[in-house]
């Protein structure tokens, strides 16, 4: 298959914006797969386009990775705002939700999700996945159905996945599983260990390993599904510490937090992420930097649903890489995610400039694809995979700044809707703001969501 070369007017290098740069890529794998398309060669000071390049008009950065999220809470936007409440209270309208999906239906709403991740310049997508069985909790005729039409959804939408199938055994601490919860459950840590070893990876799939929580894994069975992961070297990621509620009931419980059970057991590591990591002490942070325990902070949701504020500055500078998520897709918009890290801890320590925007953009693209099983992918450099992203320069939300603060406006002023192109494996995925396989993306929305109202 013959050579693309894009023309990037202004590319963002990791550490500085570069005007002019001429990426050279080998597309591979069909239009509807993002299969193995890497860049071939990086060329700087090329003023003006190549003959038959395609021009990328804007700032490209490398393809943004979305950490953590659960598909089926995008149709939960809207709903959920209604009111006050809980996490908890939150969770009980989630859980109807879910009660409602089919193999059928979560492949339409995750393929329009998948698609709105595109237009926000996301290339890759942690998928942590809970929802196995039918309602009841009867296996499908293919155990692996509900997770079967994700990486089937996210095929059609054109990105990456990293299937992380998750342990979700107790309703809390031992206790057994309630009604809804029965969707999740494959009983035993070694059932979900023969589930979930049948999954394969191909062309555009990662696979993983995921514990729910220490509240729905029990103490005993979490060193299971850390083997599972270190067996085949595969991300294995963890709702940690989420609320003062979960610390408090482990305490209890364990005589110990959260983030010291799953030491004990194994957990911890450098290929481990726990997610939210937000009501940490300070030996909680100390493990997890010691271990090398990647962070994925959630800042939208983690609002949303009131959580609180986590430590990232003192997670970071312990050691634990940082990442990003749009959880429960409240909005899907990596570059907020990435803003609003930075402000919140401006309004949590009335302090600024607490991360640059290149180290934002790191967590947002190659640190959130590491965490996904995806280290050749996330940077703009030959042999990468050829992942990228333009947002554009001239919207009302971006012109003005001089061009080599770009990577800044990105950042601190850009959104979802400026992104323009979106590149995954070689291929347009998104060309002009259009999805090249859902054109209306957001009917795709309404239609999928509305087939799931009662």
């Amino acid at each position: 298959m013959p050579l693309t070369t894009y023309w990037l007017e202004h590319a963002w290098l990791d550490t500085h914006v570069e005007p002019g740069v001429a990426l050279t890529v080998s597309p591979s794998g069909s239009a509807t797969d993002p299969a193995d398309g890497r860049i071939a060669a990086v060329r700087t000071g090329v003023d003006t386009p190549p003959p038959g390049a395609v021009v990328l008009r804007g700032l490209t950065i490398p393809g943004l990775a979305n950490a953590h999220s659960h598909a089926f809470h995008r149709a939960l936007r809207g709903t959920v705002q209604v009111g006050s409440g809980t996490f908890w209270t939150w969770r009980e309208t989630m859980y109807t939700v879910a009660q409602r999906l089919t193999p059928d239906s979560y492949f339409a709403l995750a393929r329009a999700v998948y698609a709105e991740m595109a237009l926000a310049g996301i290339t890759a997508v942690g998928e942590f996945h809970y929802l196995h069985h039918a309602p009841g909790g009867t296996p499908y005729a293919d155990p692996n159905a509900m997770g079967e039409a994700l990486i089937a959804a996210a095929g059609e939408a054109g990105i990456r996945i990293t299937l992380l199938d998750t342990a979700y055994l107790s309703a809390g601490f031992g206790a057994a599983p309630e009604q809804h919860q029965l969707r999740f459950t494959d009983g035993t840590a070694d059932r979900w260990a023969e589930r979930v070893s049948a999954l394969k990876e191909r062309d555009g799939v990662r696979l993983g390993a995921a514990i729910h929580s220490v509240r729905a894994v029990p103490a005993d069975q979490l060193a299971t599904v850390a083997r599972w992961a270190q067996d085949r070297e595969a991300p294995l990621h963890v709702h940690l510490s989420e609320q003062t509620a979960e610390n408090d009931a482990c305490l209890a419980a364990h005589g110990r937090t959260p983030t010291q059970l799953l030491a004990d057991h194994g957990v911890l590591g450098a290929r481990t992420t726990g997610v939210h990591n937000t009501h940490m002490t300070d030996a909680d942070i100390a493990l997890i930097g010691s271990t090398s325990t990647g962070t994925c902070m959630c800042p939208t949701t983690e609002r949303d649903l009131a959580d609180g504020i986590g430590p990232a500055v003192a997670l970071q500078r312990a050691g634990s890489p940082l990442s990003l998520g749009s959880d429960s897709h409240a909005v899907v918009d990596l570059l907020e995610e990435a803003r609003a890290m930075e402000l919140d801890e401006r309004l949590r320590t009335r302090t600024r400039g607490h991360w640059t925007a290149a180290a934002l953009l790191r967590a947002a693209t190659a640190d959130g694809h590491a965490a996904l099983g995806w280290a050749d992918a996330g940077t703009l450099e030959a042999g990468a995979l050829a992942d990228f992203t333009t947002i554009a320069l001239d919207s009302v939300r971006t012109a003005g700044p001089v061009p080599r603060l770009a990577a800044e406006t990105a950042v601190f002023a850009a959104a979802a809707a400026d992104v323009r192109h979106t590149i995954v494996g070689g291929r347009r995925i998104v060309r002009d703001g259009i999805h090249h396989s859902v054109p209306d993306v957001g009917q795709a929305l309404a239609d999928s969501i509305a087939a799931l109202r009662g």
